[in-house]
């Protein structure tokens, strides 16, 4: 990853300028060899202590609740799944008066093989309540907390995100803004609609580091920013997915729920209970045939004839179409898409008359097709069973009728 010089990744045309410069470079200079250069070269130079005073300088700008952090009673365990958040993550904790995470003594160092998971463990032996993991490199964080309803015995993942100051939120509201990723969950829609602050969307979270800065630049506060894999923007001195800022940011919030005899799922329920369930499935297949994934994403725009898209899926049926692939939006007035577009991967979102929605993607990185879908229910509608077998029910008709695995020979995902 490389980041410009307002903190954020690097957008076209940087990244093309920057591969071009590589390209015009290729032979190496004849002093290329000689280490000795790099000690008395102007050019570099360690920033990592600047940069690790002003971090944790930076992120102490989000504790809030500093004197409930140094008595709370709440005991964390970390891991950093062999990766390289170990040290951060003690020293953010630190930084906000808390005690220090129980650190996970097989996960904490790093190792490129992965090859323990024993947090949950650790947690049952020392009497933790919450596990805060990262993943190797530290910028996402998954977290599980100990359920006492079923008899203190099971650990139940849950995915936190964090809107700061409700009050401050009702008072400036022109001036907040929170932002996600288009395949993310839309709680922050339903928070941002009832409570009257800004919420953006765009394609992806570096795009998204960039709107930031330039929000911020214009005076507005940016207060949280999320991606659909775990990756939280929680401080905005970080224009990025940052796992440390976020973990402590969740132990500062589970302290203080704390304090009123909530846990992280009872807020969890109640932020349901206020703005709507939001119930989430994403999954993938894989498939190693470019021309395959071209004629599946061309028989969805082309469903019932020519430049026809898919008017139901099985009994669900469509209520509005989303193709980033060829700019198409049929919520538009003028039938273009608001957000950025690109001819070179496949992304249709598919929005349905029961509140469910389902964006199919290609991945840039690796030969899968993912899905991501969502059934948002209204406030009051607390049948989460009913809602979880209608979701299912509507992935269940997205594979067979828009995927075909059996006719495109697609490969499930393995559990």
């Amino acid at each position: 990853q490389v980041y410009w010089e307002n903190g954020a990744q690097i957008i076209s045309p940087h990244d093309k300028e920057i591969s071009q410069a590589i390209e015009e470079n290729q032979e190496p200079w004849p002093q290329a060899w000689d280490d000795k250069l790099i000690d008395g070269s102007l050019l570099l130079r360690d920033p990592y202590a600047m940069v690790n005073k002003e971090y944790f300088k930076d992120i102490q700008k989000q504790c809030f609740y500093r004197s409930i952090n140094k008595e709370t009673n709440l005991k964390f365990v970390h891991t950093s799944v062999h990766g390289v958040g170990h040290k951060f993550v003690q020293l953010a904790f630190k930084a906000f008066d808390l005690s220090p995470p129980f650190a996970v003594p097989e996960q904490k160092d790093p190792d490129p093989d992965f090859p323990t998971t024993l947090s949950f463990a650790l947690a049952e032996k020392d009497g933790a309540r919450i596990i805060l993991a990262n993943d190797p490199d530290a910028d996402r964080l998954a977290v599980a907390e100990k359920q006492d309803r079923y008899g203190n015995k099971e650990m139940q993942a849950i995915d936190i995100f964090y809107s700061k100051a409700r009050l401050i939120c009702i008072i400036l509201a022109t001036y907040i803004y929170m932002l996600s990723s288009t395949v993310s969950s839309k709680i922050l829609r339903a928070i941002a609609l009832k409570e009257g602050f800004h919420f953006e969307v765009s394609v992806v979270l570096h795009i998204i580091s960039l709107l930031s800065y330039t929000l911020m630049d214009q005076g507005k506060a940016v207060l949280f920013a999320f991606e659909e894999a775990i990756g939280y923007m929680c401080c905005p001195a970080v224009l990025d997915k940052d796992g440390v800022s976020a973990a402590v940011i969740t132990a500062e919030m589970a302290s203080f729920l704390a304090t009123r005899n909530l846990s992280l799922s009872q807020q969890l329920r109640a932020v349901y209970d206020e703005y709507g369930f939001h119930i989430n499935k994403a999954s993938y297949f894989i498939c190693h045939d470019p021309e395959i994934i071209q004629q599946l994403f061309d028989n969805l725009r082309n469903f019932d004839g020519r430049n026809t898209y898919p008017k139901s899926c099985g009994r669900f049926k469509v209520s509005g179409i989303r193709d980033l692939t060829t700019g198409y939006d049929s919520s538009q007035p003028d039938q273009k898409a608001i957000l950025p577009t690109s001819k070179s991967s496949q992304m249709i979102t598919f929005t349905f008359a029961n509140g469910g929605v389902a964006t199919m993607r290609t991945s840039g990185t690796e030969p899968k097709i993912k899905y991501y879908s969502e059934l948002c229910a209204p406030p009051g509608n607390s049948d989460v069973e009913q809602l979880k077998k209608e979701l299912d029910e509507l992935v269940n008709a997205l594979e067979k009728h828009f995927f075909q695995p059996e006719k495109n020979k697609l490969q499930r995902k393995t559990e």
